[in-house]
């Protein structure tokens, strides 16, 4: 794929290596776009100054929702390489998202290329400091000009990238979670395993309940029986009981998420037991009451692991454990961005360099 470049001649300011980078709030130099209509496929992927977009107050996004996002991120290693985490994943996941939502796919070689030559551009804002990173946004958006329930013909597939810290104020430290039992997020056949904005206007109204009781985030149990834990709002779950790894099976509602099968591979590589399966929250319960609940921990490219240090299910409070981070939880989060950070040995030819 040729990608035109357009620098910018006003670049920003780079943010301080003292201040704090609040999570989604900065964005670097430029953005990739390039267009797609039916009679010429995706074309004219160029980089170009980060700027508006200029739509159609028509435009089919607006008003049918035909869009979808991904969201990985660009590491910098004690040794100078910049460094992606398992970029073909989020390919293939966007494709997959894309074909649920009858969108045009993108080459997998195109994707992550296209991700390669904008992080490059703007290589100068993937921070250095401790448990920072350069969060990158993919995302496609239906833009024709019509009012009907169809499928687009012309789309924009954009990329923007962030300079983060932290998802969660608390960093490592343990987060309390709110477990939903009124709303629901979303059903079997559905659209829940798919990487759009659909699945999170869903989940706000929750999330600003739990919110306003001091949770940091919802877990989400099934739509249909109202008992089978899903996944938190912005993380798959996890949950050690009596020693055995358990997370809920993907069962077309469901994010499949990139760190959530790392988790699990290196889980099975280091000897534990793991179980994808239904866990009902009685379960968990029942575990918590018999003291053998052991670990809660949520997996994501944003938080990577969050260990859960306590749960409010109903009327039924549960701390786990002793409240603190668990040892598989932290060992998780040290390899897993010991990984991502070019410090330790990568086994699975995870990581991809920018050169």
């Amino acid at each position: 794929m040729d990608i035109r470049i357009e620098r910018t001649n006003t670049p920003k300011d780079l943010p301080g290596k003292d201040n704090p980078l609040v999570f989604g709030t900065i964005f670097t130099d430029h953005m990739f776009i390039m267009d797609y209509d039916t009679s010429k496929g995706w074309h004219d992927a160029r980089i170009v100054p980060y700027q508006p977009i200029s739509l159609e107050p028509s435009a089919m996004v607006f008003h049918y929702g035909q869009e979808m996002f991904e969201g990985l991120k660009a590491y910098q290693a004690e040794d100078g390489r910049v460094l992606l985490f398992r970029p073909d994943m989020n390919a293939k996941r966007t494709n997959k998202t894309c074909k649920r939502l009858c969108m045009p796919e993108i080459p997998e070689e195109d994707f992550v290329q296209a991700i390669k030559e904008l992080v490059k551009v703007d290589k100068a804002w993937v921070p250095t400091k401790e448990g920072t990173s350069l969060y990158i946004r993919p995302f496609i958006f239906a833009t024709s000009p019509f009012l009907g329930v169809r499928p687009s013909t012309t789309y924009k597939f954009v990329i923007i990238l962030s300079p983060v810290g932290a998802y969660y104020p608390e960093g490592l430290d343990p987060v309390k979670i709110w477990i939903e039992d009124d709303y629901v997020r979303a059903v079997k056949g559905g659209i829940g395993e798919a990487k759009t904005g659909g699945n999170y206007v869903a989940s706000l109204k929750a999330q600003v309940k739990a919110h306003e009781e001091g949770f940091s985030q919802v877990l989400w149990l099934d739509g249909v029986h109202r008992k089978y834990i899903e996944e938190v709002g912005a993380m798959n779950i996890f949950f050690v009981i009596d020693k055995v790894v358990v997370t809920p099976k993907l069962n077309g509602s469901i994010l499949p998420g990139v760190t959530r099968d790392s988790v699990i591979r290196l889980c099975k590589d280091w000897g534990y037991t793991v179980e994808e399966r239904k866990i009902s929250i009685d379960e968990v319960y029942q575990a918590h009451k018999d003291g053998i609940l052991e670990e809660v921990f949520g997996t994501g490219t944003a938080a990577v692991i969050s260990p859960v240090g306590y749960l409010r299910w109903g009327k039924h409070d549960m701390q786990v454990q002793d409240g603190g981070i668990g040892n598989l939880s932290q060992k998780l989060y040290d390899s897993l961005t010991g990984i991502q950070l070019g410090k330790l040995q990568d086994t699975n030819n995870w990581t991809v360099e920018i050169e």
